[in-house]
């Protein structure tokens, strides 16, 4: 192998898992953020960007799990400026170039409604908006770490059926979507709204409703409408589609059956502060594991629209 292709697959290698460390911070991230939230400490400090007026207050009570997750914020931001660069200078598809300036932007824009949060004093829309923004910025450094990888740029197989790439993206968007009614419901305080699981009240359905009785029900139901369609589309990939797509549902199924295992967990121990926010680093998990099977479904099952991030593209975008 020539000297400057060797040089351009090492820098490319190393890009990669550059961004599936950012990735993993991120993840990281998410479940300190929760913490947060899992331990009422969201107003431990109450001024931003300062923390009491210090860049190091001292570190007691809910102060440390506040100051922590700002520190961890900062490190994600920092990587994310560095990936960003790193794909500007080294990326030759100008869409993946792109996608890392965009996900710069939103880890901006992230810590700017962080700040927000604080300084109105956790409202439920903005601290639900943060969360929500929180997957977005997750979903993209999926996204980049799968575009940067060996075997998304190589040839794949090619098979045709729209049906499994409409249920893999309608699948992602339930599991969004169930993330978000879990934010409503944390941010509500409506996580123990009912007490009991898998039944509510003793029945099926709450005898009575509330406010917070109706989120934290929503929440249970749509858990099982993520659920329907996470076991058709695993069932329907395990029937015989090639091994990538294969081993991607068989991990999807796997997180789900975690996840619905610390949803239990979490009502039995009376919302105990790790396993409540291991709850929801399993919700971000899900999402990263479908979001990652739907673009694999991309890819192998719809040339065309996935040739825009694959080596296909290298040419026309090196030259752009």
């Amino acid at each position: 192998m020539p000297l400057k292709v060797r040089s351009q697959v090492d820098s490319g290698l190393w890009l990669h898992r550059f961004a599936i460390v950012v990735s993993v911070c991120t993840l990281a991230l998410i479940f300190v953020g929760g913490l947060v939230t899992s331990t009422g400490s969201g107003l431990a400090v109450p001024d931003w960007p300062l923390a009491h007026g210090r860049l190091f207050p001292e570190m007691v009570g809910g102060v440390r799990y506040e100051v922590g997750h700002r520190m961890v914020a900062a490190t994600v931001g920092l990587l994310t400026l560095v990936l960003a660069l790193w794909l500007r200078s080294r990326e030759p598809r100008r869409r993946v170039r792109r996608l890392g300036g965009l996900a710069l932007v939103v880890v901006l824009c992230q810590a700017a409604l962080g700040g927000v949060t604080v300084l109105l004093q956790l409202p439920t829309l903005v601290s639900v908006g943060h969360a929500a923004l929180a997957q977005v910025f997750f979903c993209l450094t999926v996204c980049l770490a799968v575009f940067t990888s060996r075997s998304w740029q190589a040839d794949a197989p090619r098979v045709e059926d729209p049906f499994l790439r409409t249920l893999a993206l309608i699948t992602t968007a339930a599991i969004f979507v169930q993330i978000l009614l879990g934010a409503l419901m944390r941010h509500t305080g409506s996580g123990l709204a009912i007490p009991d699981f898998p039944l509510s009240y003793g029945h099926l359905m709450p005898p009575f409703f509330t406010r917070q009785i109706a989120i934290h029900f929503a929440h249970r139901v749509w858990a099982l409408v993520v659920t329907f369609f996470v076991m058709w589309l695993a069932g329907r990939i395990l029937r015989g589609y090639e091994k990538t797509l294969r081993r991607a549902a068989i991990f999807l199924l796997a997180v789900l059956g975690v996840q619905i295992f610390l949803g239990a967990q979490t009502i039995w121990s009376s919302r105990a502060p790790v396993v409540t926010t291991l709850h929801v680093a399993g919700g971000a998990l899900t999402l990263a594991a479908s979001l990652y099977l739907t673009l694999r479904a991309y890819r192998i099952l719809l040339p065309r629209a996935a040739a825009l991030f694959s080596h296909e593209a290298y040419s026309a975008s090196a030259s752009e």
